[in-house]
């Protein structure tokens, strides 16, 4: 069986019994300074990765059901266990809920679906990814995450992307870590380079640009993508670098401002609307729009800050995405 898609690559840094802090890129982009208005209860994450140590004390509360599409396990679909890392990882920047020892995400009060797309050696048919987004909508998960890409701009898979959205499910995407550190030239891995996801960059703590991550038009923000902590198998945990640990730090961020965002308006934003919500809470840090699209994911950027984005950029916002520069 062909395999055309893989998981974002990723270096393991280090791996740990037992930790007990809020990890670094949780707090660089804010989301504790939220939680006391909202922990992004009652939203749900579609993870579309490796699947998911689903036994893991940070994880196992939030996780509210999953579905097998990969070759794992005979392909039986009610096992998603996840065998490579991955996944696991991913979803405890999301909704990692922190015990005596152990780490928390961005939203630890979001609801998790763990659909499996690729299997324990990282890879994944675009048929698998395809299911998986469908699945995805079908249960009416309100983000899917994607820390995932190929080289190769598949219809089918275009098509799925654009349904999710239209029936307003965020699309949160790795851009990937093909970069050669030069703005200069483009670097694209899909589904992250379709215009109607939200594509993801990575920084390091210094707020520089990852030297592997993806430039290119498509970009609409970073987030912390190096030395990240978070959970890892066998109720572990890990530190890890790569876009695939940035982009679910935005899909974190998305339920929160979800949350905000409906309470604030007093109603259902649109997919639309919630991407302008989430652009407006980002500040720029210097690089090419290339690197960083509307630069960095900030929680608590400054009301001032907001409304001056909203009288140049809301109307191009609600109904294109993409960087603004």
């Amino acid at each position: 069986m062909k395999h055309d898609v893989r998981l974002i690559p990723y270096e393991v840094i280090e791996l740990e019994e037992k930790v007990n802090e809020v990890p670094k890129g949780v707090e660089l982009i804010q989301a504790p300074k939220i939680w006391d208005e909202t922990k992004g209860k009652g939203v749900t994450v579609a993870v579309l990765d490796t699947g998911c140590d689903i036994t893991h004390p940070d994880l196992q509360a939030q996780i509210i059901g999953g579905r097998n599409f990969t070759d794992d396990d005979g392909s039986n679909p009610d096992i998603f266990n996840d065998y490579n890392g991955h996944g696991t990882h991913v979803a405890g920047t999301i909704a990692a809920k922190q015990n005596d020892i152990g780490v928390i995400g961005v939203a630890p009060e979001a609801s998790l679906l763990i659909i499996k797309v690729l299997n324990k050696k990282g890879s994944g048919q675009y048929d698998w990814i395809i299911n998986g987004i469908n699945y995805a909508i079908e249960q009416k998960a309100d983000i899917i995450s994607m820390s995932l890409g190929g080289p190769i701009d598949h219809p089918q898979l275009y098509e799925a992307v654009k349904k999710a959205v239209k029936n307003n499910v965020l699309v949160v995407c790795a851009a990937g870590n093909e970069g050669d550190d030069d703005d200069s030239t483009d670097e694209f891995s899909f589904p992250a380079c379709y215009n109607e996801v939200i594509s993801v960059g990575a920084i390091n703590f210094e707020r520089r640009s990852s030297y592997f991550t993806n430039s290119n038009n498509e970009i609409d923000l970073v987030a912390p993508g190096e030395a990240i902590l978070s959970t890892y198998l066998n109720g572990k945990y890990a530190t890890l670098s790569g876009t695939s640990m940035a982009a679910p730090h935005v899909s974190g961020a998305l339920a929160l401002i979800k949350n905000l965002s409906n309470k604030f308006f007093e109603r259902k934003l649109s997919e639309p609307e919630l991407y302008a919500q989430l652009i407006k809470r980002t500040v720029p840090l210097g690089n090419s729009p290339k690197l960083e699209g509307n630069g960095l994911v900030y929680l608590t950027v400054p009301e001032h800050l907001a409304k001056i984005f909203d009288q140049k950029f809301q109307t191009m916002v609600l109904y294109e995405h993409g960087s603004v520069g």
